[in-house]
């Protein structure tokens, strides 16, 4: 397996650049104590954990094991080899010697994902982090909960969160309803979508319907184009009849634009919907997860446009480390397998009980990592408190931060 041996072990240059940066490292913690619990979106807030059993005399030696199920061969080998980095990353930062990674390569497969998953449910592991897509953890679970082990993947299908796994992959809908309700704000009433149509653009799009409608705004057009297409033309004709070459078109319906898309199609619908909306005031661009790429700003027509996003500052300085020893710049998703890791290390010091039992992992004042502050609902889903950033040439600016505890997250 490639590079198995770094579960415990680095070499001496990595290990003398950990312990350089450890002194100010991103650390994952509690969160603080929250008053109260209000709803976020249209998920349940979680239900106080039961109270732990007292403490059993352990016969255990040594550190506890914990499973990390990524590709490290086929389509996604570089993403999963990078989550993998900053999960070792983290363990070396925190300076935790009660945990040892167990990681496993599931080739990208729902097949191997259940190997490796065997494996390490075999070799002892308390915890699973992991796996990345939907088949594998679909594979994965029923797995796992015979042998009376959690999950924590990665993957954002909220279909296969429950039980005993928890997804603590970005949920495109905790995007929308923080951009709506920033938006709403600032008084915006009338919201339109632009979206692919595909899955994740009927997701984007059903999100924007039922929170808009639950904040008392309207979705008045929602226009879907091919993902497959070169031109995507013909759907901003749709959404913005007439556009800037007919005068006596009437103006756009809507006052806030939703644009779920990323890379160069994003860029094409900004451009095409700037030039449609001339002579006519220009809509409030919304974005998605798909925005947060550091050259964002580097197209004048999205200059403006909001999206929610983890806040900057943790991960920046997590990109900064990652990039000191590994040499390299890391995936987006790669802060995932960081805050994995801290969140195993922080549930190993746990007092009382089993450290990775349900009810430590629901802990409803949640935890504070890279990605900033989330807990996971009694339903297995990630609640995350977003940042709202606004696109700008010299980079991402900070609208609205971040809320520091759940007690602050009214939206």
């Amino acid at each position: 397996m490639p590079r198995r041996c770094l579960a415990r072990f680095a070499s001496r240059c990595v290990v003398l650049a950990l312990f350089a940066l450890t002194a100010c490292a991103p650390a994952m913690v509690p969160a603080p104590l929250a008053a109260r619990q209000p709803p976020y979106g249209r998920l349940p807030p979680p239900a106080p954990p039961a109270p732990p059993p007292p403490a059993a005399p352990t016969a255990e030696v040594g550190p506890a094991k914990v499973a990390v199920l990524v590709p490290l061969s086929g389509a996604n080998a570089e993403l999963g080899q990078a989550m993998l980095d900053a999960a070792q990353l983290a363990l070396f930062e925190a300076g935790d010697d009660r945990l040892t990674l167990v990681p496993r390569d599931t080739g990208g497969t729902a097949e191997g994902a259940a190997k490796a998953a065997r494996a390490v449910i075999a070799d002892g592991a308390k915890l699973i982090l992991g796996p990345l897509l939907a088949a594998e953890v679909e594979s994965v679970k029923p797995l796992a909960r015979e042998a009376h082990l959690n999950v924590i993947a990665f993957s954002t299908v909220t279909e296969l969160a429950g039980g005993n796994t928890f997804l603590m992959g970005f949920l495109p809908r905790q995007e929308v309803v923080r951009e709506v309700g920033q938006a709403r704000e600032r008084g915006l009433t009338r919201f339109a979508a632009l979206a692919p149509d595909s899955p994740y653009g009927h997701l984007m799009a059903d999100a924007l319907r039922d929170v808009a409608s639950a904040s008392g705004a309207t979705t008045t057009r929602v226009e879907f184009y091919d993902p497959r297409a070169d031109d995507t033309e013909p759907a901003v004709q749709r959404l913005i009849p007439g556009g800037a070459a007919d005068a006596a078109a009437p103006p756009p319906s809507f006052d806030t634009l939703l644009l779920p898309a990323g890379g160069t199609t994003l860029k094409q619908l900004a451009r095409q919907v700037k030039e449609a909306e001339r002579g006519s005031k220009p809509a409030q661009l919304l974005g998605s997860g798909l925005w947060d790429v550091p050259d964002i700003g580097d197209e004048p027509a999205l200059v403006g446009g909001w999206f929610a996003a983890a806040p900057p500052e943790a991960r920046r300085v997590f990109e900064q480390h990652f990039r000191a020893v590994y040499g390299r710049d890391p995936p987006r998703l790669a802060s995932l397998g960081y805050d994995a890791a801290a969140l195993a290390g922080v549930l190993s010091h746990g007092t009382g009980g089993e450290p990775f039992s349900q009810e430590a992992i629901l802990n409803p004042s949640g935890f504070t990592g890279v990605d900033g502050l989330f807990r996971f609902a009694p339903s297995g889903l990630v609640q995350r408190g977003l940042a709202v950033l606004a696109v700008e040439p010299q980079g991402n600016v900070v609208l609205s931060p971040a809320p520091q505890t759940f007690q602050d997250l009214g939206y």
